[in-house]
């Protein structure tokens, strides 16, 4: 068995007392001693910290570096200015996924591209033939730095004190900064994986990291796990790849489209030109603007099938990866994600909304299911032999008002 790669903050964790697992050919910890549920519910209410050196980080640079990212990427890498990122999917030809990233620019001349951490020597070798036909260079820098996410309403209050500014970026998600903290410069992004509306990813040099992990836990952050990570995604209906994305449970490609986040991240502008899946994307995107008319032809069906949609169980239990989804006797998907998540209740609406200390759970996740259920349509999924009755709701969460986010429970 080949040996498991570490972090920087590898220690740090053990010293936490950390539960460590194997995460993509990576020792992670999983959680820490208070718990998934402790983790995500302080990540809510107030700042989780998140090593997520784990992640593969490629710099782009040379010449013909735009055109070898339009070429290979969704989205249209001209529209980045400096001190932009921007999400985007690394479409194979019959318009599934090789793998979702993000790509950033700090610099004029150079970007950086972060992808998953299972997937980064596969990306790399699918884009290897390709970058031969351009004048540019693509450098693995996954062991030179590290990476830490900066989660929750407190967030910003903690990178303001680190750096001493009153702006830690533009207000704005997918706004960049390179700040001074302390001494140390820090690259900063206004992004992240947990779906609060206020949380940034930090980019540390290697020789930094343990002084930026203490430093964010001296002011309030908490150290947060995978299993915390995986629940505040599941609850704001990102996209984890192998789940959300690559091939279903009968080994079939899952369409790019199928997500509903593929309106965001894919681009057919004509500065673009023909880049790899173009012809594919092009057909499931007629499919899906052909089901927010409330048209499920023959065509729209046959071009996406299936989408990813939240899911919340009304029956007591707990769904989980590959369970069966059942419409009317007939087996129409399966779970991608699911387990039993907390959530803060919450008193008043919009601007006024204001967390309470009672906690709930719910039994909610993530499905890849026919594409014509409508919303808070009435599906079964076989749990251990049993169909429990779910329903498809619109969304588990809004995080439109920052700081906080707001559960949206679902009807049934």
């Amino acid at each position: 068995m080949s040996e498991l790669k570490r972090t920087l903050l590898y220690e740090e964790h053990v010293k936490a007392g950390a539960t460590m697992v194997d995460f993509g050919g990576w020792e992670m910890p999983i959680q820490y001693p208070e718990g998934i549920i402790s983790e995500h519910l302080y990540t809510r209410s107030h700042c989780g910290l998140f090593d997520v050196s784990h992640m593969g980080r490629l710099i782009i640079e040379g010449p013909e570096r735009v055109a070898f990212l339009q070429h290979v990427l969704s989205s249209n890498v001209l529209a980045l200015d400096i001190n932009q990122a921007q999400y985007c999917i690394i479409p194979a030809e019959d318009g599934s996924a090789v793998d979702d990233a993000y790509l950033y620019r700090f610099e004029p001349d150079r970007f950086l591209l972060v992808v998953n951490a299972s997937n980064t020597d596969k990306d790399l070798a699918w884009f290897a033939p390709i970058v031969k036909n351009y004048d540019c260079t693509i450098k693995n820098i996954t062991n030179e730095t590290i990476s830490i996410a900066v989660q929750g309403p407190d967030s910003e209050k903690i990178l303001k004190t680190l750096a001493g500014v009153d702006e830690v970026t533009k207000p704005a998600r997918n706004n960049l900064s390179t700040l001074m903290m302390e001494g140390h410069e820090v690259l900063v992004s206004r992004t992240g994986y947990t779906a609060e509306p206020i949380g940034y990813e930090l980019f540390i040099k290697n020789e930094d990291a343990v002084w930026a992990w203490n430093r964010l836990i001296e002011l309030g952050g908490k150290p947060a796990g995978l299993g915390a990570r995986d629940t505040l995604r599941m609850e704001g209906m990102l996209p984890l790849y192998g789940d959300e994305m690559g091939v279903d449970e009968a080994g079939k490609p899952m369409p790019i489209f199928a997500l509903a986040l593929a309106k965001f991240a894919v681009s057919f502008v004509p500065e673009k030109g023909d880049f790899v899946g173009r012809e594919a994307l092009a057909k499931q995107a007629e499919a899906q603007a052909s089901f927010k008319a409330k048209n499920y032809s023959p065509e729209a069906m046959a071009a996406l099938p299936k989408r990813v949609r939240p899911i919340a169980l009304v029956d007591r239990g707990i769904m989980r990866h590959g369970m069966e989804v059942y419409r009317n006797g007939e087996m129409i998907g399966w779970v991608t994600s699911g387990t039993m998540i907390p959530y803060f209740m919450t008193e008043g609406e919009g601007e006024n909304v204001k967390l309470l200390d009672e906690t709930g759970k719910r039994a909610i996740g993530i499905c890849y299911i026919a594409s014509d259920v409508p919303v808070n349509g009435e599906v079964e999924v076989d749990v251990r032999g049993k169909r429990l009755k779910a329903v498809i709701p619109s969304k588990h969460i809004t995080n439109n008002v920052p700081p906080y986010v707001v559960p949206v429970l679902a009807k049934h």
